[in-house]
């Protein structure tokens, strides 16, 4: 499982290179839809419709991969940063009942709009 309670934070930047993967696309359930993808230097994070899922590449090959799913249904409160004229990061806080409060950092052009309604839609 990632270490959420860790300092360091790495920044999302949009990929489209995780979409098309097979293991990915077996954890979606019926009526689940891909909203966006966004990389840090190994890691990743995947948005859906449902959930966010996280996945934290290890080992030297990378070939071993955790996937943890943070439901939108567990969250409590969110919050986001948009980007500004000289900083271009934006920032997303969820808060679960259970895990406590999750960060992504994003940088400049990511969709954290689009995120934010859907995320929105689903709790309102």
């Amino acid at each position: 499982m990632l270490d959420f309670k860790n300092g360091e934070v790495f920044k999302l930047r949009k990929t489209g290179k995780f979409s098309n993967e097979k293991f990915i696309a077996s954890l979606f359930v019926p009526g689940e839809v891909f909203i966006g993808e966004y990389q840090s230097v190994r890691d990743y994070v995947i948005f859906t419709n449902k959930r966010v899922i996280a996945v934290n590449i290890q080992g030297v090959t990378g070939k071993k991969k955790d996937y943890t799913t943070l439901p939108y249904s567990k969250i409590q409160a969110f919050s986001i940063e948009t980007s500004g004229v000289l900083d271009l990061d934006s920032e997303l806080e969820l808060y679960f009942s259970g895990l406590g409060l999750v960060k992504f950092e994003f940088t400049g052009g990511s969709d954290i709009a689009g995120i934010a309604t859907t995320i929105g839609e689903y709790l309102l």
